[in-house]
């Protein structure tokens, strides 16, 4: 089988693009360096493996993540499909089933004829063949030194924590109770503790050694995902106001001045992870300080947290409106190496940078992502000078700036109409591209 184009990187964004442009009739290799080189988190060899939460985040319209996995249906999004089928309940929040969403997506890839899977590590930039690089926050060192070099620039890098998960029959169901907050459904088990025992859980947090990188001095967290220890270090009522806050719980106990919830990692309710509770400290403090919590006191690690160094692009500096590489023409970049982050986020820029790639390599004109839409603002957000640049989420925050002193605040369902109808339009362009001569 012929190539059309590489896709490096078996992540949500390369596996989102290697599933769309096969989609859109191209034959594509796709390059993964795992199980032949392993990252510091990943643990198995499939293809679009969740490394931290379980959560894709709310999928309410008014949300930002909500409405950008909207738009990601209305463009035939795979990885959202397979996160549909995987959907695990969890009230408000769009949580999976890691291992099911994971082979869903590697099955994907496996059964389609026009994606040839090659386990091999890319280590250098080969502009003779179209190549989307969607290598993730955990590129390897000699493509990341590859990259520093070609660019001509450094790369920017922040570290970033996971949330430990624990068996569920290790928690103390007698010292814990089900709730999710504002809502009726008991999705989380809830792990309360009174006002002296949450300061002293704050102190011992405060206090715990952390497992850090041997160079200090790069450390530099990302603030939308900030280790549990280091809020604490913010003030001794920053958790409470935060991942531990106690509001919306129904049922809780009278007494309860803090909670930590766990939610379901798998369908069996078998694994539950820690919600916001990524964290960099030591194994043995992580035993020591979470057995302060009463129902955690015989708690089973699954699996302990961990801290690890993601890295990205300065997405401004490198890139061009269609996520193409600037000095390398018929170079695209993907995901969250473009400087966003998130599951989503890295799915959507993963599919754009598949459909501008298809656009180019067809001869089609390129859909035009609006900032109207939640995908166009993370286009713009990673292809747009600004001065201060560091990963971001979908919010709305990314909105541009209306002229005038006063601004007024977003109407969010105004703009999911809005937006939808944008995204409706690139959809049946898109669509016609699959009728049109020039594809095969």
């Amino acid at each position: 089988m012929g190539i059309d184009i590489r896709v490096v990187g078996g992540g949500l964004a390369g596996s989102e693009a290697a599933l769309s442009l096969a989609r859109l009739g191209l034959s594509v290799e796709l390059w993964e360096m795992r199980p032949l080189r392993k990252t510091d988190i990943h643990e198995t060899d499939r293809f679009g493996e969740l490394v931290c939460s379980n959560s894709l985040g709310s999928d309410a319209l008014r949300d930002a993540r909500g409405l950008l996995k909207a738009e990601l249906r209305l463009l035939g999004s795979a990885i959202v499909r397979c996160a549909d089928a995987s959907r695990l309940p969890a009230g408000k929040a769009f949580a999976v089933d890691k291992d099911q969403f994971s082979g869903l997506v590697t099955e994907s890839i496996q059964g389609s004829p026009l994606i040839c899977v090659r386990r091999e590590e890319y280590r250098r930039l080969d502009s003779s063949v179209p190549t989307i690089v969607a290598t993730g926050p955990l590129t390897s060192p000699d493509l990341l030194d590859e990259l520093r070099e070609r660019l001509g620039r450094e790369n920017l890098f922040f570290y970033d924590a996971v949330a430990p998960s624990i068996w569920a029959h290790s928690v103390d169901h007698n010292a814990s109770f089900l709730s999710s907050r504002g809502g009726d459904a008991a999705d989380y088990l809830n792990c309360p503790l009174t006002r002296e025992e949450y300061y002293s859980f704050v102190h011992a947090l405060q206090s715990a050694r952390r497992h850090l990188p041997e160079t200090p001095d790069e450390q530099r967290f990302f603030e939308g995902c900030l280790p549990v220890e280091e809020i604490a270090r913010r003030g001794d009522d920053a958790l409470r106001f935060g991942p531990m806050r106690p509001v919306g719980l129904r049922e809780r106990p009278e007494n309860c001045f803090a909670v930590i919830q766990l939610r379901k990692e798998n369908r069996e309710g078998t694994v539950l992870g820690l919600v916001g509770f990524q964290t960099s400290l030591a194994i043995a403090e992580q035993q020591r300080v979470l057995g302060t919590v009463p129902a955690l006191r015989n708690a089973e690690f699954v699996r302990y947290g961990l801290i690890h160094r993601n890295a990205f692009l300065r997405g401004p500096s490198v890139l061009s409106q269609d996520l193409e590489l600037g000095t390398f023409p018929r170079v695209w970049v993907a995901g969250q190496l473009c400087g966003v982050d998130g599951y989503m986020e890295s799915t959507a820029l993963g599919l754009v940078a598949a459909l501008n790639a298809a656009a180019t390599l067809r001869g089609f004109a390129l859909p035009v992502f609006s900032v109207r839409t939640m995908t166009g603002l993370l286009v713009d957000y990673v292809t747009q000078e600004r001065d201060d640049f560091q990963p971001a989420n979908a919010n709305y925050g990314l909105l541009p700036l209306e002229p005038g002193p006063k601004q007024k605040a977003v109407d969010r369902e105004a703009f999911a109409v809005v937006a939808l109808e944008h995204i409706r339009q690139i959809a049946e362009e898109v669509e016609a591209w699959t009728t049109d001569k020039r594809l095969p």
